[in-house]
């Protein structure tokens, strides 16, 4: 047990110090702006359609659950507001992390291990270039800013299936669900869930990117780099996620305090 303790607590440092190499190359080397984009184009297109539907349903699903609780209190004016705020703040940004980790993470981790059993890697090195900065760097990029921007699709698209299940399954009129929203769904609320969403995303990105660089062991460790991938960000989301949790309480209870 304290072996594995050990290992884990290796692996974040190991972690975090690539996540550093990376972030120095940003700073202090140039990188290609195409390169970048080109990057952000693919990820967006290859996950936009999951992330949508994802999104979708999460909504969905939090209003049946929220229709079950408010239903005994008479209280079903508020269900849009509720459904929302659980929403944007909390399950929408996690369950959609998920998600892409799943797709976006165990992609990439797969591209970057072949290119890295398959000597790519060692070559861009051996032409006296810095592969940090020439394939990491703007994969990081790419899928910090795209996976930002897929997490906040998801969640407006989990507004419109939470209101699609309010009237289809709660048989109350849009005006009625979505009444509540404004004075429930506050800017705080929002900037939580945002927040998640960028932190989410660059735990992936770095994660996904170190396993994929630090492959070794041909095919089958590419195969292993892609279930650890897998294993690690859904781990360090949820760890994420309770660390964000943390830090949005402090400063809503902080924002209300002050007015």
């Amino acid at each position: 047990m304290f072996t594995r303790v050990g290992q884990s607590i290796d692996e974040i440092g190991r972690i975090t110090q690539f996540m550093g190499r990376i972030l120095h190359a940003a700073m202090f080397n140039r990188c290609s702006s195409h390169v970048i984009f080109d990057q952000i184009w693919r990820v967006t297109l290859q996950s936009l359609s999951t992330t949508a539907l994802a999104g979708f349903f999460v909504g969905g699903i939090m209003t049946v659950q929220f229709t079950l609780q408010v239903k005994e209190f008479g209280a079903l004016g508020y269900l849009g507001g509720l459904s929302t705020s659980g929403t944007i703040r909390e399950i929408g940004p996690l369950l959609i992390a998920f998600m892409l980790s799943g797709k976006v993470g165990a992609f990439t981790s797969a591209e970057l291990g072949t290119m890295r059993v398959t000597e790519q890697i060692d070559a861009i090195r051996c032409l006296g270039a810095d592969p940090i900065q020439e394939i990491i760097l703007p994969r990081f990029i790419g899928i910090v800013i795209s996976s930002f921007f897929l997490l906040t699709v998801g969640l407006f698209m989990s507004i419109g299936g939470g209101l699609l299940m309010g009237i289809v399954f709660s048989n109350i009129s849009p005006e009625e669900y979505l009444r509540h929203i404004p004075s429930i769904v506050t800017f705080p609320s929002i900037l939580s869930g945002m927040f998640k969403c960028f932190v989410f995303a660059m735990v992936l990105s770095s994660i996904c990117t170190y396993k994929g660089y630090s492959t070794t062991g041909g095919a089958k460790g590419v195969g292993r780099a892609v279930v650890s991938t897998a294993v690690a960000t859904m781990v360090g989301i949820v760890i994420a996620d309770w660390l964000t949790s943390l830090i949005s309480e402090a400063i809503m209870i902080a924002f209300v305090g002050e007015l």
